[in-house]
């Protein structure tokens, strides 16, 4: 007994309140319609409070209230300031419920958690309540009572994904994996359509039939040119929809070659048709075709067409059927007579001004000696051709020199430095003879000519397509000879590679470029701003040159002037645009001199869309909130239902406010007691014989 120390504890204590928290969404997807031309959900928020402001004192009688607004984080809020204009950048229900249970105040034990919000969580409930989260929500120990806000505007269709990857191959096909959720719709067929800058180029049709909500769909085309585009994934909008704005989406694409098609057409085999075909043979980035013209449709050969091995030149086979499916086509001291191609160099100049790319190489059946003056072909060529006769050839031989075109021009940079470009040049071998041409056409550029001033390279554009006129059927001396003369074949090489990414745009060779600043811009943000560098058909720096810039939508494909700036002493200028809505814009860029003169044109494309899936996916989701509730034992609640109604959570709970503790031992009345217990039993055990 002494060494337990007993005694009696006096204390005073009272009940304590337990707590409730009310958890209001201030995610960006409160400022959408709660119904379809209704008012938004963050104005139905504030609505609902001013009308529950007794009933929410009521509750305030009987519980701790604390008030959050939550959307990526908790944060303590005012329930009579609750804002009209939310700004939160996504919704976390579970990580709001989680951080308010462990936010109490003083240890209070929780009654309930109220969640007034849309549902549209793109956190960890974004694809229902899983085994995790529901036990999680188990461990709150605590009932959740939801509201649901804009519930009744179920009815959504949206695009929600879309995966394809960052650029693709020219003529092959690419695949857009499209995934378009369906909520509120029935039994029905919906098109899903692909476009490119308002042009369609994939459609499909998937059959909704309301038992899932997430549907599949793979989009696939295949780009015949290059470079970046916009493209655009559209579903219709349905009457009573809840949101118009993510029915649409939007991505850039950059469409590259994997391999250059190049189809080449000789006259007759010779060392020079010899080493250019190897050197493009050899060129993995190179889908070579190439034609040698052994025998014409005149030539006799004294047996019947089944007991030759030649096959007829395939005329119409290439130049009607595949023409548009090579990059470069290329003429080789070939003349187009003998084969009665006249019917088809119509097409071969459409081709050209539509983009293709054309080379033509001199020798004794080539420009006016291939009697091509006054054909379409001559059109698109950047010099005028002669009548075919006996002068049609020089063959007086020529040394190279370097215009001042060709000391700019990517065709003709064999090196860096500019005098050691010009050296090379100079020290290759002389080509034996050259064909004689007409002036040059406007626009073209003479890059390399002989001493007498006699032109051998000339270039030019025909539309949107490139030529190039090599006026000699040598060039392998570049290569063959210059070796013989410890020179190597670099020159012939490089000059070749140069010249056929000059003729298919080789952005790297492209001397006015524009890139935007992103691929994508946020509506309402920072506005879109272009990067423009101008040069010259010269490649030289335009300075000063006027800049323009018109834009074009998937939605509205006339051009809008959009902005204007002038380039700098380097040629470099910044455009910034205005403020543009969600979609997908393709920006097109021309450069003038202060004279009028047209300096060049390039393109590109970005996009103008929500990077936040708090924006794309803000379709209301009560789903998830009666999932949320069903978890954690409470319930969805109705607008009219009062707070002090609800089977909230109250368990007992008491807090010790005073404590006297008085012990028993230390007096003299319990010593007494214990001498004289202790006596009486020695006592006993005396008289009964046990001591």
């Amino acid at each position: 007994m002494l060494l337990l120390e007993p005694g009696i504890e006096l204390r005073a204590e009272s009940r304590v309140r337990a707590r409730v928290a009310l958890l209001f969404d201030t995610s960006r997807s409160m400022k959408f319609p709660a119904a379809p031309s209704g008012p938004t959900r963050a104005e139905e928020l504030q609505r609902w409070a001013v009308q529950h402001q007794a009933d929410l004192a009521q509750l305030a009688a009987r519980f701790q209230v604390d008030v959050y607004g939550f959307d990526k984080e908790l944060q303590p809020a005012d329930l009579g300031r609750l804002s009209a204009d939310p700004q939160g950048p996504s919704t976390d229900i579970l990580g709001a419920l989680t951080a308010a249970a462990s936010a109490g105040s003083g240890g209070r034990p929780l009654a309930g958690f109220f969640v007034a919000s849309d549902g549209a969580d793109n956190a960890e409930l974004s694809q229902g309540v899983s085994p995790a989260a529901a036990a999680e929500l188990r461990r709150l120990n605590a009932p959740v009572f939801v509201l649901p806000i804009g519930a009744q505007a179920l009815k959504d269709l949206a695009v929600e994904k879309i995966a394809v990857d960052d650029f693709a191959f020219v003529r092959n096909q690419v695949t857009v994996d499209v995934i378009v959720t369906a909520r509120g719709f029935g039994s029905t067929d919906v098109p899903v359509v692909l476009r490119r800058e308002g042009q369609v180029v994939a459609q499909k049709t998937i059959h909704i039939d309301g038992s899932r909500s997430r549907y599949e769909v793979k989009l696939a085309f295949v780009p015949d040119r290059t470079g970046k585009f916009a493209f655009t994934v559209t579903v219709p909008v349905y009457d009573g929809e809840a949101i118009a704005q993510n029915n649409s989406r939007s991505f850039v694409l950059k469409v590259i070659r994997d391999r250059v098609r190049v189809l080449l057409v000789v006259g007759r085999p010779s060392w020079d048709v010899r080493f250019l075909r190897q050197l493009l043979k050899r060129d993995p980035n190179v889908d070579l075709i190439s034609f040698f013209i052994l025998r014409t449709p005149g030539d006799d050969p004294h047996s019947s067409q089944d007991e030759l091995s030649l096959i007829p030149f395939p005329t119409q086979e290439i130049f009607q059927e595949q023409l548009k499916t090579f990059d470069v086509v290329v003429f080789q001291n070939f003349n187009h007579r003998p084969y009665r191609m006249s019917q088809y160099l119509d097409g071969i100049a459409s081709y050209v001004r539509e983009g293709g790319a054309f080379a033509m190489i001199g020798g004794d059946q080539s420009f006016s000696a291939g009697d091509y003056a006054g054909t379409p072909i001559e059109e698109v060529l950047p010099v005028t051709l002669l009548p075919s006769g006996p002068t049609a050839v020089d063959e007086t031989p020529a040394q190279v020199h370097l215009t001042e075109s060709g000391r700019r021009h990517p065709i003709t940079e064999l090196a860096t430095a500019g005098s050691q470009n010009e050296s090379i040049w100079a020290a290759l071998p002389r080509l034996p003879g050259l064909n004689t041409t007409g002036p040059l056409k406007g626009g073209a550029q003479t890059l390399l000519v002989s001493s007498e001033g006699r032109p051998i390279l000339v270039v030019g554009e025909s539309g949107r397509g490139r030529v190039l006129a090599l006026l000699s059927d040598s060039s392998w001396f570049w290569s063959f000879v210059a070796a013989g003369a410890q020179q190597g074949p670099r020159a012939y090489e490089t000059f070749w590679h140069s010249a056929i990414r000059w003729l298919v745009r080789d952005p790297a060779l492209t001397p006015m470029r524009v890139a935007a600043e992103r691929p994508s811009f946020e509506p309402g943000g920072e506005p879109p701003a272009l990067d423009v560098q101008v040069r010259g058909s010269d490649y030289g720096a335009a300075a000063g040159a006027q800049i323009a810039v018109v834009t074009s939508s998937a939605t509205d494909p006339a051009p809008r002037p959009m902005g204007a700036a002038l380039a700098g002493p380097d040629g470099s200028a910044r455009v910034i645009l205005p403020p543009l809505p969600a979609g997908a814009y393709k920006a097109t860029v021309t450069a003038k001199r202060a004279d009028g003169t047209a300096v060049g044109e390039a393109e590109d494309a970005f996009v103008v869309a929500p990077a936040s899936r708090e924006l794309i996916e803000a379709a209301p989701r009560p789903d998830i909130l009666q999932a949320v509730a069903e978890a954690a034992k409470g319930r969805v609640v109705d607008v009219s239902d009062a707070l002090a109604a609800l089977p909230w959570r109250d368990p007992e709970r008491v807090e010790v406010g005073q404590r006297t503790s008085k012990p028993l031992w230390d007096n003299w009345k319990v010593l007494a007691l214990l001498c004289l217990v202790v006596g009486t039993e020695w006592t006993l055990r005396r008289r009964w014989g046990y001591a």
